[in-house]
């Protein structure tokens, strides 16, 4: 059984940071392609920032230059950097991973989100 879990959500203020990290557990053969993604009200889940085993990084307009990706040694873990927050940024970040349970397949996997609210 897969687990991806979120943490690191709130409240903050305009022009301040926040950091998220998203623990992933279960029986894996192997973690690909891992990210976040957000979900504004009424709105399809964009990209935020991917980051792959080798290091690639990709993130979204919107956030280039003030969020930044990473993954721990295991990279079991990814983590989500995120500086001089705008109101704009207020949704809910998603957590995915890409994972194959054997070498036969992969699919993604998804967090139940964390609300991120940057408000004064």
């Amino acid at each position: 059984q897969v687990q991806l879990v979120e943490s690191g959500g709130g409240l903050v203020q305009p022009g301040g940071s926040l950091n998220l990290s998203c623990e992933v557990s279960g029986s894996i053969f192997r973690l690909n392609v891992m990210g976040w993604y957000r979900q504004f009200p009424g709105k399809e889940r964009e990209l935020v920032a991917t980051l792959t085993r080798g290091g690639r990084t990709n993130y979204g307009d919107s956030v280039k230059g003030r969020f930044t990706i990473s993954r721990d040694n295991a990279k079991t873990t990814v983590s989500l950097q995120m500086n001089s927050l705008k109101p704009e940024d207020t949704a809910v970040y998603y957590c995915n991973a890409n994972i194959q349970r054997n070498y036969y397949s992969a699919m993604d996997y998804w967090g139940k989100g964390t609300l991120v609210t940057v408000s004064s």
